[in-house]
């Protein structure tokens, strides 16, 4: 009776592990796309920022944390039980940059844990929260910062004309930790444990951006000399926002720790920077967000269907969001209020839309099918 209660018992474990075979760390992008709509939310500007939102944002918040969690665990199952295919995942360059998703996965959780999660969890435990999650994530993002960029030099064989946005990928993940550590820099002792992760994250901000702008020239001619992307790779035009929009927010944060941490006149310093950085970037993330959109809109009429690239519409767009509510918030212009409202809006759309359509590709099962 136990041996045949054990051998019932043994199919199901198979099973699961089965349905995770194909599931790839191009899943963290969900989790990165939820949380970016919680923390863009609760920095709203204006009649915006009403009690309700901040509920539904906690809400969104606590979405996201669940789905790392999960995707946590089912990662692990992938590791343990199908290590062959995540070796090839490593191997295989178009997939290989989204393992800096997981690295913005946890930072993005961690950060709206401390913006929006507090207000449910509490100050100390969401700090605690936070702490963990801005730690693993650095780590993790620079260990691939390095590590897949030396793949792609040592290991994968790519031609010019294969240059995509998904490179960026490898070498964004330092850029969110720029943003996103500055909202712990007065939890520290005041003092150098303060000015040094300050300046840590200043100089994560100069290494993503001097990367990112060392592969978006290739990024560029290869669109200009190649033609559109293949339809299902269209979305991840978008990418490229995340960067954009990530550092505004960064420098952003930077500045605004800076007063009181870094000797004066430096940290004035910071928020001149933080204004004549941010908006000539934000400026060509808005040409790159409509040149985007009308390579979409084209893939669409052509016949592009749903996957999960179609994620890159949330995250990247997310950090648009906060890039202009930060420069709102330094210049009091209205103009930067509504961009920040209607990009806002925008994010949650597509979010809404995409969270719909992966859920029934979930249930379906085509989404962690084996790829054609």
């Amino acid at each position: 009776m136990v041996f045949a209660a054990r051998s019932l018992a043994l199919p199901a474990p198979r099973r699961r592990a089965t349905a995770v075979r194909h599931l790839g760390p191009n899943w963290y992008a969900a989790v990165m796309g939820t949380a970016i709509v919680a923390t863009a939310g609760a920095g709203l500007p204006g009649p915006a920022q009403e009690a309700w939102l901040r509920t539904v944002c906690a809400a969104v918040w606590a979405l996201s944390s669940a789905l790392l969690l999960a995707l946590l665990g089912a990662r692990a199952l992938h590791w343990t039980h199908h290590r062959d295919q995540a070796r090839a995942h490593l191997l295989d360059p178009a997939m290989a940059p989204f393992y800096g998703c997981l690295a913005m996965a946890l930072l993005a959780v961690g950060g709206a844990t401390l913006v929006v999660g507090r207000d449910w969890l509490g100050a100390g435990p969401a700090l605690a929260v936070d702490t963990v999650l801005f730690t693993a994530g650095t780590a993790v993002g620079l260990v691939v910062a390095v590590a897949v960029p030396y793949l792609m030099v040592a290991r994968h064989r790519m031609e010019p004309g294969q240059a995509s946005p998904v490179w960026l990928l490898a070498v964004v993940a330092p850029m969110v930790s720029a943003a996103q550590g500055p909202l712990l820099v007065p939890h520290l002792p005041a003092g150098q444990p303060r000015e040094t992760l300050l300046l840590a994250c200043f100089a994560m901000f100069g290494l993503s951006l001097l990367a990112t702008l060392a592969l978006l020239p290739a990024i560029l001619a290869r669109l200009i000399t190649a033609g559109p992307p293949p339809l299902p790779q269209t979305p991840a035009l978008f990418l490229v926002l995340g960067p954009l929009g990530q550092s505004a927010t960064a420098v952003a944060a930077v500045a605004n720790a800076a007063t009181g941490v870094v000797p004066a006149p430096h940290d004035r310093g910071f928020g001149v920077f933080a204004l004549l950085y941010g908006v000539p970037v934000l400026g060509f993330a808005l040409l790159w967000l409509g040149l985007s959109a009308a390579l979409v809109v084209r893939a669409r009429r052509h016949g592009m269907g749903f996957g999960m690239t179609w994620w890159a519409f949330t995250f990247p767009v997310g950090t648009c969001v906060t890039g202009a509510e930060a420069l709102a918030r330094r210049t009091g212009l209205v103009a930067l209020d509504g961009l920040a409202i209607g990009l806002y809006l925008l994010l949650v759309a597509a979010w809404a839309v995409i969270a719909l359509r992966t859920g029934r590709g979930l249930v379906s099962g085509r989404l962690l099918a084996a790829p054609r």
